[in-house]
């Protein structure tokens, strides 16, 4: 799911000419299809992982191609073609025929929208007057992003709750001392819980999937 939250925090820059070329996870060398999506802001280009699930629940998705033929790849000797290292042989190549302007078509033969591989999106749970979630991600500075979406923190007041303590929702972290735990909405668009100029992450010990409710002021 990292990969995606990934992805998910760059789409804001997904507009006009701009497009995705992304490729993560263990299926590199397997039979995965590698795939070219046409949306009206852009394209994605990588592999049929469901990497692409969260640009096509903001995004309307035009068509999609398989990425079967070699004259777009780094090169048509296929049995030069790394079973590894795709993003660098198959999908940078294609999108940068795709920036020239290469029409989609010749990239592959088309598939059908619905049956490319999608991933759920991060569950939450309104329960009374509080919000239930999970971790889905944490970043290299050990800030803890839920799956709780910035759109249920629209008055900006409330908090989180981790255990016995309550951790106050503010709009920087500059609004907290250092070495504070505070939450506030990341730039991905969830909520997360972060330590000022500190790792949240060791402070709390928290890993993937523990839960997390938040609490919005009325």
């Amino acid at each position: 799911m990292g990969w995606s939250v990934l992805l998910d925090e760059f789409s804001a820059l997904f507009s006009g000419a701009n497009g995705f070329s992304g490729g993560c996870g263990s299926g590199g060398g397997s039979d995965r299809q590698g795939i070219a999506v046409q949306f009206k802001e852009g394209y994605f280009v990588g592999p049929d992982n469901g990497l692409v699930s969260g640009l096509m629940e903001k995004f309307e998705a035009i068509a999609a191609v398989s990425l079967d033929n070699p004259q777009y790849w780094r090169t048509t000797d296929t049995q030069q073609i790394s079973r590894t290292f795709h993003g660098r042989d198959i999908f940078a190549p294609v999108a940068a025929h795709l920036a020239t302007g290469i029409a989609l078509e010749k990239l592959g033969h088309r598939i059908n929208l619905n049956e490319l591989l999608t991933l759920p999106l991060p569950p939450y749970t309104h329960r009374g007057d509080h919000i239930e979630g999970t971790i889905q991600h944490i970043d290299h500075f050990g800030n803890i992003i839920t799956t709780i979406p910035a759109k249920l923190c629209t008055n900006l007041q409330g908090f989180a709750l981790w255990g016995d303590r309550q951790i106050p929702l503010v709009t920087a972290y500059s609004q907290v001392p250092k070495q504070t735990l505070c939450t506030l909405i990341g730039s991905h668009g969830w909520l997360e819980i972060s330590l000022n100029q500190g790792n949240a992450q060791q402070k709390l010990a928290a890993k993937r999937h523990d839960p997390i409710i938040f609490l919005p002021n009325k």
